[in-house]
C-alpha cells in the first residue's frame, strides 16, 4: 500500500531528499535504512523504487548486500545539477541558441565565474 503523502509529492523533490540522504551517510544503505533517514512517513516501496529509479540514471550506484542491494551516491550535489543542466541541453535542437539564453540571464557574479572557467583557470 502507497502512504496518501507518497502520491502528491513530486518525484523530483523525493528523489533529491533521497540523494540527500545518501550525501549525508557517506555509505551504502539499504532502502530500509534510506526510509529511516528521511524520516517523513514514507513506505519502504516507494523509497526503494525510488533508489532504483536513480540507479537506472545512473545517479545512484549498489552494491549486493543479502537478498537486497545497498545504494550509494555516484556524484555529488554540483555533478548531479551540471547532469541536469546537460539533460536540459540535450533536449533542445537549437543548442546555440539555449546557450545564448543561458549566458544572457547570468548574473554579473556567475558570468566571471564562467568566464574564467572558460578560459582555462578552474581554481
Amino acid at each position: 500500500m502507497t502512504d496518501e503523502k507518497d502520491e502528491r509529492r513530486p518525484a523530483g523533490e523525493l528523489e533529491a531528499a533521497v540523494m540527500a540522504a545518501l550525501w549525508a551517510a557517506g555509505e551504502p544503505l539499504t532502502p530500509s535504512r534510506v526510509q529511516r533517514e528521511l524520516g517523513v512517513g514514507l513506505a519502504r516501496t516507494t523509497v526503494t523504487t525510488i533508489l532504483s529509479r536513480l540507479h537506472d540514471k545512473g545517479v545512484v550506484g549498489r552494491e549486493r548486500l543479502g537478498r537486497g542491494y545497498a545504494y550509494f551516491a555516484v556524484q555529488d550535489a554540483p555533478g548531479l545539477t551540471a547532469r541536469r543542466m546537460h539533460g536540459e541541453l540535450a533536449r533542445d535542437t537549437d543548442r546555440e541558441t539555449v546557450l545564448a539564453r543561458f549566458v544572457a540571464q547570468l548574473s554579473a557574479d556567475d558570468e566571471q565565474v564562467l568566464r574564467r572557467l572558460l578560459e582555462g583557470d578552474e581554481r
